[in-house]
């Protein structure tokens, strides 16, 4: 069975987001090769218990309540409900230190890209930097700050995301 895509988190397998594993699927109760690794908001205790394939149909999310991510923040940006829909029950979602955030551009959700990369957020655009400045109420000083022993996986974390519009990226960042 071909990989399920999602155009939200295009490679969950590079973000660790979904690994290889012969676990059995607790929704369809198949061992696809692939279980998902990340946040699951639910009653229940699903950690490494869904395939990809029931979190792409939705039908994780539609038999136990689960969300993989929380839609408040492209809801409050002005995304569409159905793309904050998409995105929080047919997306996996990714692990950071607080609460994540789905960052979103051009009137629709960012892809994700995972962790950034130490070229990532030392090339990052002027774009890029200024739309993190204006996301984050913050200035090049305190960029300066947090970036100069940016390591990924480490604290403060750098997430990137690529607007699927303008190809831009954007940076969401996060600390313990």
């Amino acid at each position: 069975m071909k990989f399920p895509y999602f155009k939200y988190h295009p490679n969950p397998l590079q973000t660790s987001s979904v690994s290889q594993s012969d676990r059995t699927c607790i929704r369809c109760n198949q061992a696809r090769c692939f279980i998902y690794t990340g946040p699951v908001y639910a009653v229940d205790n699903l950690s490494e218990r869904l395939c990809p394939w029931c979190i792409a149909n939705g039908e994780a999310a539609h038999q136990f309540g689960a969300t993989f991510s929380d839609p408040y923040s492209l809801l409050h940006h002005g995304i569409a409900k159905e793309i904050a829909i998409e995105v929080a029950e047919r997306t996996p979602g990714y692990i950071s230190w607080q609460q994540e955030e789905w960052l979103s551009h051009c009137n629709d959700a960012c892809e994700f890209h995972g962790d950034a990369t130490q070229e990532d957020v030392k090339n990052a655009s002027i774009e890029t930097k200024q739309q993190w400045f204006l996301d984050n109420n913050a200035d090049e000083a305190f960029w300066q700050t947090v970036t100069e022993c940016y390591m990924p996986q480490g604290s403060p974390a750098f997430y990137k995301f690529k607007c699927r519009h303008c190809q831009m990226i954007l940076l969401g960042w996060d600390c313990a």
